[in-house]
């Protein structure tokens, strides 16, 4: 037994201030990772978008700094700098150095607002190495500056000032963060997506570091939200539909489009926050569109034999945006990302249903397009629970779940399992020989999987190779998937470095994207980098994954040495192909995530959807991004 005099009261920590938030940072922005990083624009930027919710913000502009550093600059009221009656100190040092200060708490400042913890611009100072704010109010112009949390100046007052608003610089501290580069793409998706929830609000974003700019103002907010989203897809209605009303000081919008599509995309928002895991107003938006629909596939008499449409039959195709502002929003955790509110379940239900039945109502001809693919995509649902059936049996009677197809590995605990998913059977012959057996398993396949973004589910699961991929990862599919029935805890994709390859990777990508999701944000689906060229000097081995890599080296050396090109994973040995890619010592492997499904949703529409023209408009505008380009001649 542990001796209980180790443990007394001089053991009880108090941490002070913000030592809380950086000894425990997670717990506050969720992780010391890309998305944690991130954060700290969101909270900034939140606060912001508050002024603009309340009617008092025009522009925000944020700049990512040559130095690392991230500026946020709108034109709202400015932060207060006189004293605070409690404690004495300028309010503006309070709620950037002290835990849960804000104006955010009596409803009197913000009526709505996203940032209502009190926690956001302080958690920024003490995750910062240096952040200074700049108050422009009242006709003067205020800074402070902090470093890790703590005030380094007083609030200085530095002259006049014709403008209003607040400015706050940050440069994230390498003591909390693995890393600490902001990713442009990653800020200017949220930018531009609140834009889209904000009708109006200029927001712009510029990147010192590259030089590249972006301005977003969406007069038609929603409605060209969904628009968007839908340009790539072929719309069964040529505009959205749209509704907008305001009730017991709650506003609710939403805009919605089906399309010709299999797979739903619904967005939700509480105070110009993504809800990444819905809540009540999402579930309230959905019990409204499946009870209209039905309603209205009744009264019309088009569903004479149905038991009844199903809500992931409704929302088969469907692309919508759900807006909700309210006073008190109740959500889940700091970081936001479920809506709790139980009053707003049946508001939403309410707006959702009225507006969808008399658009319906009033639009018979579209209503029966909507109704048609629903009872379609019933049928295709129970056709896929049969298919579903089937590959459950097989799977019990084998002793193998793919003989002749899986080569398994011998450990059993899929922590430490890797299957490798390699495209052809030559390849596939290679890893094999080259794979260690007691924790890598293989599984080849024949060319080019079906295109999973122009089939349904019934056609997926028909697919044999689909099957095969289903069956080796051991998870199931769609409303069965568990993901503690992962057989292997690192899905690799091994293709051959070349256009065939980069295809196939997108088919394998968009499959796990859109029917296996949870995998790949659990960290689990990874992309081989196998070499392109092998060069031979002497008796010495050099590898190389791009033509930089061979230029550098060339000119390192000073002479050229021929250098094979390796144009499919066949041709390397299987001693090659363990030295290159499949030795966890040596090889490089990279980890899919998913920062943002919303934009990773747009690229596999464009890349994989039935519409040419936006493929070839993102081929043109990403070519300078393409690592090989196979000619024929």
């Amino acid at each position: 037994m542990a001796d209980e005099r180790q443990y007394d009261a001089s053991q009880i920590q108090i941490l002070e201030g913000l030592e809380a938030v950086r000894r425990r940072p997670g717990m506050y922005i969720g992780s010391t990772g890309p998305r944690g990083l991130h954060h700290l624009v969101w909270e900034i930027l939140d606060n912001s978008i508050d002024e603009a919710l309340g009617g008092n913000c025009t522009e925000i502009h944020v700049t990512i700094g040559a130095d690392g550093s991230v500026t946020v600059d709108d034109n709202g009221r400015g932060i207060p700098v006189d004293p605070h009656p409690q404690v004495g100190r300028p309010a503006l040092e309070v709620v950037m150095t002290q835990l849960h200060a804000g104006g955010k708490f009596d409803g009197k400042a913000y009526k709505v607002s996203g940032g209502l913890h009190g926690v956001g611009a302080s958690v920024v100072s003490a995750l910062s190495e240096w952040c200074e704010v700049e108050v422009h109010r009242q006709g003067r112009r205020y800074r402070q500056r902090y470093e890790r949390g703590r005030p380094v100046t007083d609030v200085e007052d530095v002259g006049p000032t014709q403008r209003r608003g607040t400015v706050t610089r940050f440069k994230p501290d390498p003591e909390i963060f693995d890393d600490t580069e902001f990713k442009f793409e990653t800020i200017n998706n949220r930018i531009r997506e609140l834009a889209f929830l904000n009708r109006g609000l200029i927001l712009t974003l510029r990147d010192e570091r590259t030089g590249e700019r972006s301005f977003y103002c969406f007069e038609g907010g929603l409605f060209s939200f969904i628009e968007s989203l839908n340009r790539a897809k072929n719309t069964l209605h040529p505009e959205p539909i749209h509704a907008l009303a305001v009730r017991d000081d709650v506003e609710v919008e939403m805009a919605l489009q089906w399309t010709d599509g299999y797979t739903e995309n619904i967005y939700t928002f509480a105070n110009m926050i993504r809800t990444h895991e819905g809540g009540t107003h999402e579930a309230g938006f959905k019990m409204a569109l499946t009870r209209v629909i039905n309603d209205y596939a009744r009264r019309a008499g088009l569903a004479k034999d149905q038991d009844g449409l199903s809500g992931d039959d409704v929302r088969e195709g469907l692309t919508a945006i759900l807006s909700v502002k309210l006073p008190e929003p109740q959500f889940e955790g700091q970081t936001k990302t479920k809506l709790g509110n139980s009053e707003i379940r049946g508001l939403v239900d309410s707006v959702v249903g009225e507006a969808l039945a008399r658009y319906l109502e009033e639009n018979p001809t579209i209503a029966r397009r909507i109704v048609d693919k629903a009872l379609t995509a019933a049928r295709a649902r129970e056709a896929a629970r049969k298919a579903r059936e089937l590959t459950r049996r097989k799977s019990a009677l084998e002793v193998t779940a793919l003989p002749g197809k899986l080569t398994d590995c011998s450990v059993r605990d899929p922590a430490m399992a890797e299957l490798f998913i390699v495209e052809g059977d030559s390849a596939g012959g290679s890893a094999k020989q080259a794979r260690d057996r007691r924790f890598q398993a293989v599984l080849p396949i024949k060319g080019k999987i079906l295109n999973v973004e122009k089939s349904r589910l019934d056609r997926i699961l028909s697919h044999e190779e689909v099957r095969a991929i289903i069956t080796a990862v051991g998870t199931g599919i769609g409303d069965e998937f568990d993901l503690n029935k992962a057989r292997y805890h690192k899905i690799i994709i091994m293709c051959d470095a070349d256009v065939d390859g980069a295809h196939i990777r997108t088919l394998l990508l968009t499959f796990f994207f859109r029917y296996m999701r949870p995998l790949i944000e659990a960290g689990y689906v990874y992309i081989a980098q196998p070499p392109l060229y092998l060069v031979r000097d002497g008796k010495e081995e050099h590898y190389f994954y791009s033509d930089e890599q061979l230029e550098r080296f060339y000119r390192e050396r000073g002479k050229r040495l021929t250098a094979q090109r390796f144009k499919g994973l066949g041709e390397m040995s299987a001693q090659q192909l363990w030295d290159t890619t499949m030795d966890p010592e040596r090889r490089t492997l990279l980890q899919v995530t998913l920062e943002d499904a919303m934009a990773a949703d747009e690229i596999f529409n464009v890349l994989m959807g039935a519409r040419v023209e936006p493929r070839r408009h993102f081929i043109e505008q990403h070519a300078k991004e393409v690592r090989f380009l196979d000619t024929v001649g």
